[in-house]
């Protein structure tokens, strides 16, 4: 398929505002799937995302649309997590697309993650398309969000598609949206290959197998690779393409998003947002963009019985294959035994985590109070990362700590404002400025400590 004709686009929004159900109906539409095989929330594999709603891994899909005047295109859509946790995924989920679907509930308006996936997507050189969903709901207010999404977004109103996931209105309206405003895969005529890793999982059988988008070159079974973050070299043993389940193909050319098997068994040797290359002819730069993931918050977790320790310890071993940024560490303590320290990158990530090793490894699991990492600075000039209150250096050696702080845009009603303010202090905050969405609802821009806002904020 030409260059032209290829789409690369992801759907992103705040939580709960009808991603996965906008790319369920999108897949019937342009007949990926057929009506017979068709479940809600299709693209969600994991049964803690079905229950809870949410979408956790990045997902992606190659769909077939014909355009009204004929013309055959390949859509590519990301289905990415709407989560503040997972925000690195959709950042690397962006750096794979060339535009972006942007969702906005009829019923709540513009939201907190809107704004901040919005400015990822901006910062990325993303072409936005917004999309006013729901606007079946009785309670949908269509004007006002679209309001919103000049006011606060600065895109302009009239660019706005009406549509709604569940009932199927205005699904060609957001195809062609798409045909029309993406522009096709850019840096396809880079002189050697690049593919951009956007995600990974394990697979006891394949080993690891890494989803990317290539951005120039063709890759095919039988080459050997390189990764241009830690030089590691492998063998391709497998190509193909989503559709949406895995579909093995003879190569993937630039444009495309698909998967690719290596001969790693480790996933992570793999980093998320790195750049892949053939070694005969290695690419001289990455795609733009790479960093590593660093945990954010911190909790002890110890088998209730402490027989299951070598279990704990295979179990997390397991969940670390599909979850890089994932980490752990053995301690011990006196009241609870041998455990682990892990690493999360924020709350409903670490409850992630821990509900699976109860639920798919069958444990029985005590979790410690999170905590933060905190930088101590002691009186002979090194600086201590702390994450464990018993690893605290000498009172009398320490010259300084420094905790770690968020910035937050917390959306309140406008009446609820003093309140808001006072528990903002109460929790060693300070507010920085308010704005305005509209008659009824205000933004506090305001600095906290991540300590503070852990538990029960």
């Amino acid at each position: 398929m030409p260059f032209s004709h290829i789409r690369n686009f992801c759907i992103i929004a705040h939580v709960d505002h009808g991603k996965t159900t906008l790319s369920d109906r999108l897949l019937e539409h342009t007949k990926t799937i057929e009506m017979r095989q068709m479940k809600a929330q299709m693209l969600d594999a994991m049964d803690l995302e079905r229950e809870k709603g949410i979408t956790i891994k990045c997902h992606p899909v190659t769909m077939t649309h014909t355009a009204p005047d004929g013309k055959v295109y390949q859509l590519n859509l990301i289905d990415t997590p709407g989560h503040v946790d997972f925000s690195y995924e959709v950042s690397r989920s962006l750096a794979a697309c060339e535009g972006a679907v942007l969702l906005i509930d009829a019923s709540q308006g513009v939201e907190a993650q809107t704004v901040a996936n919005a400015t990822l997507a901006m910062q990325q050189g993303l072409e936005i398309i917004p999309v006013i969903n729901k606007v079946d709901l009785p309670s949908a207010r269509p004007d006002e969000a679209r309001r919103q999404v000049e006011d606060i977004l600065a895109i302009p109103a009239d660019e706005a598609v009406l549509a709604s996931g569940k009932s199927g209105i205005g699904i060609d309206d957001i195809l062609a949206a798409v045909v029309r405003r993406v522009p096709p895969p850019r840096w396809t005529d880079y002189p050697q290959a690049r593919a951009l890793i956007f995600d990974s999982v394990f697979d006891s059988y394949k080993g690891v197998i890494t989803y990317v988008r290539v951005f120039s070159g063709t890759f095919r079974a039988g080459q050997t690779i390189e990764l241009l973050a830690n030089g590691i070299q492998s063998v391709i043993k497998e190509v193909g393409r989503f559709n949406p389940k895995m579909h093995a193909e003879d190569e993937i050319g630039p444009g495309s998003v698909g998967y690719i098997v290596m001969n790693i068994r480790n996933v992570h040797d793999v980093k998320m947002g790195d750049t892949l290359t053939l070694s005969d002819n290695p690419a001289k730069e990455p795609v733009p963009g790479f960093k590593e993931v660093v945990p954010m918050v911190f909790s002890g977790i110890y088998p209730l019985d402490t027989a299951d320790y070598e279990k704990l310890k295979v179990s997390l071993a397991k969940l670390a294959i599909n979850d890089s940024s994932l980490t752990y560490t053995a301690e011990s303590s006196a009241a609870l035994g041998f455990g682990f320290r892990c690493g999360f990158l924020g709350l409903l990530h670490m409850e992630i985590v821990q509900e699976r090793l109860r639920r798919e490894y069958d444990l029985d699991i005590i979790s410690t109070y999170p905590s933060v990492v905190y930088k101590v600075h002691t009186a002979d000039g090194v600086t201590h990362t702390i994450d464990n209150p018993v690893m605290m250096p000498d009172p009398s050696a320490i010259v300084s700590i420094e905790e770690p702080t968020i910035l937050a845009r917390i959306h309140i009603p406008g009446t609820s404002i003093g309140d808001m303010m006072a528990l903002i202090q109460e929790k060693r905050g300070s507010l920085d400025r308010t704005e305005t969405i509209d008659k009824e609802r205000v933004v506090l821009v305001c600095t906290l400590p991540l300590n503070e806002i852990l538990v029960d904020f």
